[in-house]
């Protein structure tokens, strides 16, 4: 599979291609405004969050994954969060399977991840889209919330305005989701999952009984975190919750990644 040049290597790619002006990867290194700046010239990444016109934490900019110590960011490439690996990598107690949901985590292992949606290029769903390592990009307005994707140029919509999640809806990748503001958390409920979705890399289940519950919550300019609940009858036998912690990444924007352009790897997979 191919996908779009490295963020550190792009200057350098098109000053080795003897381009006159770097026109396309000049975004790479715009200056992200409206973002407090130290003395020197580097975001103040601790500075209160920014608050919107309405009076609402404003949850806008580009998002990575923040790794515990020694795991490594886009940024400093791979592997990247423990979470994109494994969703309950944090729960020393792990996830509470229902036996029909042990034994597909088991198969799934065995073919070695041959119908993950990921390596088949497929949408990933909102929870990888969260711990996947690439940026994604949070855009607020009054009603709605939109999540873009650098991954397949995928995107979430979040909606604030106040309707109710759909009674009967069609089944989708990243479900329906509908927001409310709880003080300054934003509590999202999402359902009408479709059915197979996975967490991770490992292969945990995402069924179309789940009901998914994010408490986002801009901590300071630089850190959010979201505090992910599933409930999921027909893969778990109770609820469990994991925090997922994202970083701002600055000066900088979304680059093209299709996993699908010239693709050569799916019909040369194995299950063994």
């Amino acid at each position: 599979m191919t996908k779009s040049p490295q963020r550190g290597s792009w200057k350098a790619l098109c000053c080795l291609a003897l381009v006159a002006s770097c026109a396309s990867g000049k975004w790479l290194n715009y200056s992200t405004p409206g973002i407090p700046r130290l003395p020197d010239g580097k975001p103040n990444l601790s500075a209160p969050a920014p608050r919107t016109a309405y009076d609402k934490p404003d949850l806008s900019g580009m998002w990575e994954m923040k790794g515990r110590p020694g795991e490594t960011s886009l940024l400093g490439q791979l592997p990247g969060p423990a979470e994109s690996a494994n969703i309950a990598s944090a729960l020393q107690q792990g996830l509470p399977y229902q036996p029909e949901a042990a034994q597909l985590l088991r198969a799934r292992r065995a073919e070695q991840r041959v119908n993950d949606p990921l390596t088949r290029c497929l949408p990933i769903g909102p929870v990888r889209i969260h711990t996947f390592n690439s940026p994604k990009k949070i855009v607020q307005t009054p009603g709605l919330v939109v999540i873009l994707s650098e991954y397949n140029a995928g995107y979430r919509q979040i909606f604030t305005d106040g309707r109710s999640l759909p009674l009967d809806p069609n089944p989708s990748w990243n479900g329906y989701s509908s927001g409310r503001w709880e003080g300054d958390v934003l509590v999202v409920e999402s359902s009408g999952f479709r059915e197979g979705l996975w967490l991770d890399n490992t292969g945990n289940p995402l069924t179309d009984a789940a009901r998914m519950t994010e408490r986002f919550r801009r901590v300071n300019v630089g850190q959010l975190e979201i505090d992910l609940t599933v409930d999921d009858p027909k893969a778990y036998t109770k609820p469990w919750t994991v925090t997922l912690t994202q970083r701002l990444v600055v000066d900088t924007e979304l680059l093209d990644y299709v996993c699908l352009e010239n693709e050569k790897d799916t019909q040369h997979f194995v299950a063994k």
